[in-house]
């Protein structure tokens, strides 16, 4: 039985692990999410409204909940702002953040529609995603004209080209790439936007994370005070049985 349990238990891990190591045998680099990077997250959500939402959605997340979330010492700023941009997009506040684009005309371009992409870090992993952000490169076999390193024969256009400019592989299976012409961001800015891409969309796969690891604080703190009262209680409770076995002993 026991066996059986760890046999199902590393086969329920295979998918996992299939994803995280990506389709293109490329070092995934590292990356660790920071949560409580508030102006991280802004940019986050603002290169991910202005690049990713054109063709993906993000169904399962709220404009409302974002901007109440991502807001810098309970400022009403960046809601204002938020509020601001989905008044010139015609959408209101309290919205999903859902996409115009029809399947069938996605289908009809892309091959098949884009894929929502709220979970999507929790799907493939958040270093994946920042790898497959940073590695697209020039393929004129391609219908795009590019591919991706960490996602082979990739069905969407590279569009943040403008940002970071033209990649091209280093090597014949293209685990190297090199930047042939620099976008509107030197690497270093590049990489930090791409950074704060995957970290928006950390969020976004779980948002509640930022409250949990703040609940989390406070109940061990409250179990740790607990555990003084609990132990206390425990000593003067068994004092008299301890009292009365040692003299029926002696």
């Amino acid at each position: 039985m026991k066996k059986q349990l760890m046999a199902l238990f590393f086969a329920a891990l295979l998918p996992v692990t299939a994803l995280a190591a990506g389709g293109g045998n490329v070092h995934l680099e590292d990356f660790e999410a920071d949560l409580s990077n508030k102006e991280s997250l802004q940019n986050g959500m603002r290169l991910f409204v202005e690049n990713c939402m054109g063709c993906h959605s993000a169904q399962y997340q709220r404009y409302e909940r974002a901007a109440d979330d991502l807001a810098i010492d309970g400022s009403d700023e960046f809601r204002t702002v938020v509020e601001q941009e989905l008044i010139r997009g015609g959408k209101k506040i309290g919205e999903q953040m859902t996409i115009a684009m029809d399947p069938k005309d996605a289908s009809a371009w892309f091959g098949a529609p884009p894929p929502d992409l709220t979970l999507e870090t929790r799907l493939r992993g958040s270093a994946w995603v920042y790898t497959y952000l940073k590695s697209f490169y020039v393929d004129e076999n391609r219908p795009w004209g590019v591919n991706n390193a960490v996602f082979p024969d990739v069905g969407m256009p590279n569009v943040l080209a403008a940002m970071q400019g033209v990649q091209v592989c280093k090597d014949e299976h293209c685990k190297e790439l090199e930047l042939k012409a620099q976008g509107s961001m030197s690497p270093e800015q590049f990489d930090k936007a791409m950074y704060d891409l995957t970290n928006f969309m950390t969020y976004m796969g779980e948002p509640s994370k930022m409250v949990s690891g703040k609940i989390g604080t406070y109940v061990l703190i409250f179990l740790a005070i607990l555990f003084v009262f609990a132990y206390a209680l425990k000593k003067e409770y068994w004092k008299d049985v301890y009292s009365d076995s040692w003299r029926k002993d002696h």
